[in-house]
């Protein structure tokens, strides 16, 4: 299945996703930030192998991630990787590296 727009993959394809055995000590929240059309802001809490999905802007994330609308798209449809975005420049990441890499092992990137 190809996801359409960020709205979408949070919404229907990160709650399908989530496999809870991935996320055993992985206490994190993620903020996503996404400009363009179909842009919006998601912060995620991944806590005690539970996921916790929002829409708007976090007040303290762990990690946070920028990033454009169709640059996401190919991310989450597996057309380009999290580390070539990033290396290109179309993904920027604060906070600590490490931690974004956990959101690869648990199907984010």
């Amino acid at each position: 299945m190809q996801i359409q727009n960020p709205r979408e993959f949070f919404e229907k394809v990160l709650p399908e996703k989530f496999d809870p055995d991935k996320a055993e000590g992985i206490d994190i929240v993620f903020q996503v930030n996404i400009s363009g059309e179909e842009g919006g802001d998601w912060y995620v809490i991944i806590k005690d192998k539970q996921i916790d999905i929002n829409e708007g802007v976090h007040d303290d994330p762990t990690v946070g991630i920028e990033v454009k609308d169709k640059t996401w798209i190919k991310l989450v449809n597996g057309k380009t990787t999290g580390e070539r975005a990033f290396l290109a420049g179309k993904l920027k990441v604060k906070g600590e590296v490490q931690d974004a890499l956990s959101l690869k092992v648990l199907g984010f990137l």
